[in-house]
């Protein structure tokens, strides 16, 4: 049984469990869409034998799988895309494949102003957009290069790169050679806007090429445990040890100091005290005579 999952993610998924599943803007179909590209009664699919056939009611917009316009009874399978005006769905069996609905591109580009207005684009890995007929969004515009812009997708960003086209081109008025697209970018290419519609992504800021870089500074060797702080001083500065002053020789005090008189009268006191051992042994001898 086929699950149909809406491309934009207006509603829930549904699965087509009726023989027959109208599609339109008419109140009575089984899936109302308020599209004004949608007719009242659009399309309708039928179950038959166990095969879906998807059948267009005559609308003058079409009803396409896998971008191609089809008639009546067109064999739906697995992981095809259905589009109706700007709203595209999405048909999985999760009894033989694993659902792919959350890992499925949600980007789109919708035409707000020039050519094909109000037509929605699927970006699913590189598209180019230009007035080239190879080009998967192609637009008739002059002021458009034949390969005017490229968009690609990886990793659920979604990117824009100028392709050297003569006009530029403008995101957010600001005229860009590369640029990571944000849900609400406004694109300008020649007379052709386009809305960008998808999830938020956060991406990480990209390093300042100028940012200041801190890096430790040479660690110095540690004194050694045990050795006093002159060892260490002087090993650390050798020239200290001989640059100091060396110690001056004792001084003589100077004159009219105590010191300095009692030196003076040393001499004197000797000259007297010989001349008493003189006179004593002059006076000894004399007596010895008599």
């Amino acid at each position: 049984m086929l699950r149909v999952h809406f491309g934009d993610n207006r509603q829930a998924p549904i699965w087509l469990a009726d023989e027959r599943f109208t599609i339109g803007h008419d109140s009575r179909n089984n899936l109302v869409l308020d599209d004004p590209l949608i007719a009242a009664f659009h399309a309708e699919v039928r179950l038959d034998h166990g095969y879906y056939y998807l059948t267009d009611c005559g609308t003058q917009v079409g009803t396409f799988v896998n971008e191609e316009r089809i008639g009546a009874r067109y064999q739906l399978r697995a992981n095809d895309r259905v589009r109706l005006g700007a709203l595209e769905l999405l048909l999985l069996d999760p009894a033989t494949a694993r659902s792919k609905a959350e890992t499925a591109p949600r980007w789109f580009l919708q035409v707000i102003k020039g050519e094909h207005e109000g037509k929605k684009f699927h970006i699913h890995g590189s598209m180019t957009f230009g007035r080239s007929a190879r080009c998967e969004m192609s637009f008739s515009d002059l002021e458009l290069s034949r390969r005017h812009c490229e968009f690609f997708l990886k990793d659920d960003v979604l990117e824009v790169k100028d392709l050297a086209s003569a006009n530029g081109v403008r995101v957010n008025q600001q005229r860009v050679t590369t640029a990571v697209l944000q849900p609400g970018d406004q694109l300008k290419m020649g007379s052709v806007s386009l809305l960008v519609i998808g999830p938020k992504v956060a991406v990480a800021p990209a390093e300042e090429e100028d940012a200041t870089l801190f890096m430790r500074a040479l660690d110095l060797p540690k004194p050694l445990k045990g050795k006093p702080a002159s060892s260490a001083a002087s090993t650390l500065n050798p020239l200290r040890g001989a640059a100091a002053p060396r110690p001056l020789a004792q001084a003589e005090p100077p004159p009219g100091a105590p010191g300095s008189r009692l030196k003076g009268l040393l001499p004197a006191a000797v000259a007297v005290l010989a001349i008493l051992l003189i006179g004593v042994g002059a006076t000894l001898a004399a007596k010895t005579l008599l």
